[in-house]
């Protein structure tokens, strides 16, 4: 319960905005399960790269060095586990703190979004690995995330504000 009374507009806006980043973090874990599963698959590939991104697919790669392949796909499943608990920690900050107006859960939030995002994407520009495909539900997951970052801080800057107002 947040420590300062708010109407309930701004208690509103606050727990949307929550709802909305939480569910962002549930996509990255979805995400994250459809990274993991194509590790097994035929596909072997990450979401949305094929043959115009990668010349080799899973046979090439497993006869040319078996070791390769198994080091690939022990890199893909490492990730999609790191992708998959960044998402739960996103869902399970937003829920349980953004939502109470608790502002050390909304920096985390937007802290560990921020940096994961900012260390993830732009390498896959340079290799030509940013297609629609691979990138586009992680662009929507942060346009959600987005949405509900600011309408959860347009509540918790209001509460700031009452609370200023009333001292």
């Amino acid at each position: 319960m947040p420590a300062i009374q708010t109407t309930s507009a701004k208690q509103f806006r606050l727990r949307a905005g929550a709802a909305l980043m939480a569910l962002a973090g549930l996509a990255f874990v979805g995400y994250a399960a459809a990274f993991l599963a194509l590790n097994f698959s035929g596909a072997f590939l990450e979401l949305g790269i094929g043959p115009e991104e990668v010349d080799k697919g899973r046979a090439e790669v497993q006869a040319f060095s078996p070791r390769l392949y198994h080091y690939i796909s022990h890199l893909h499943i490492a990730l999609s586990g790191f992708i998959a608990a960044t998402g739960l920690a996103i869902a399970a900050m937003s829920w349980f703190g953004v939502r109470r107006g608790e502002r050390w859960a909304f920096a985390a939030t937007v802290t560990v979004t921020a940096v994961s995002l900012a260390v993830s994407v732009p390498a896959h520009y340079p290799w030509g690995l940013a297609t629609l495909g691979h990138l586009g539900p992680v662009y929507v997951a942060v346009l959600i995330f987005l949405a509900g970052a600011a309408t959860a801080y347009s509540g918790m800057r209001d509460m700031t504000v009452e609370a200023a107002e009333s001292s």
